[in-house]
């Protein structure tokens, strides 16, 4: 497995808008994120705070380059443009080569919200770097810090692949300043905009 934290342009204290989806009044993901962070806490993996479960859409740009009318303006076009609010299901825990992950289903309407913030970010030259073809719904639990064998992280996660879905609503999306605060992401809400 590769360090997450040692991505080419994303140090400590670095800030940048993003699309996402938060949780943060979601007992039922808080729980579930709980329990399977406890049972990974042997590996030493950083695990996300509660109140920073998220789902990543996508980047934006960041505070230097993107100015406040650009962002309302972003969030005005993407207003007119989102879908109905729809619910997801948070699944058995999987990994990328740098952290744990809940899987995501259906893709479906993750995909077509991916899709209209592109538009909407197209609409006012903020298109985002990945196309929704490229896009891989995710909800990370924890992330790695160093180079290791994946092979106890995989024995680890699959005692845990058994744990019942929870039921995700997304009836909004966040714009958001994320930053990095050592080996933690935080942010700050700057538009919710509520789907159609």
């Amino acid at each position: 497995m590769t360090d997450h934290w040692a991505r080419p342009g994303w140090s400590d204290g670095s800030r940048a808008y993003y699309w996402m989806l938060t949780f943060p009044d979601d007992q039922r993901l808080a729980a579930l994120a709980g329990h399977c962070q406890e049972e990974l806490a042997p590996l030493g993996l950083d695990p996300v705070p509660t109140e920073g479960l998220h789902i990543t859409f996508a980047r934006v740009g960041t505070p230097d380059v993107v100015t406040p009318s650009r962002l309302d303006s972003l969030a005005r076009d993407a207003e007119a443009l989102l879908p109905s609010a729809f619910s997801v299901h948070a699944m058995p825990l999987a990994g990328s080569r740098g952290a744990v992950r809940l899987s995501l289903g259906p893709w479906e309407p993750l995909l077509r919200l991916h899709h209209v913030l592109a538009t909407a970010g197209s609409s006012v030259g903020l298109a985002p770097k990945k196309p929704t073809a490229a896009f891989r719904p995710h909800l990370s639990l924890a992330y790695n810090n160093r180079r290791r064998p994946a092979a106890p992280v995989v024995e680890t996660v699959s005692g845990l692949r058994a744990l019942p879905s929870v039921e995700l609503s997304v009836s909004e999306v966040q714009l958001v300043e994320l930053r990095r605060e050592g080996r933690t992401y935080r942010w700050d809400v700057r538009r919710n905009v509520a789907l159609g």
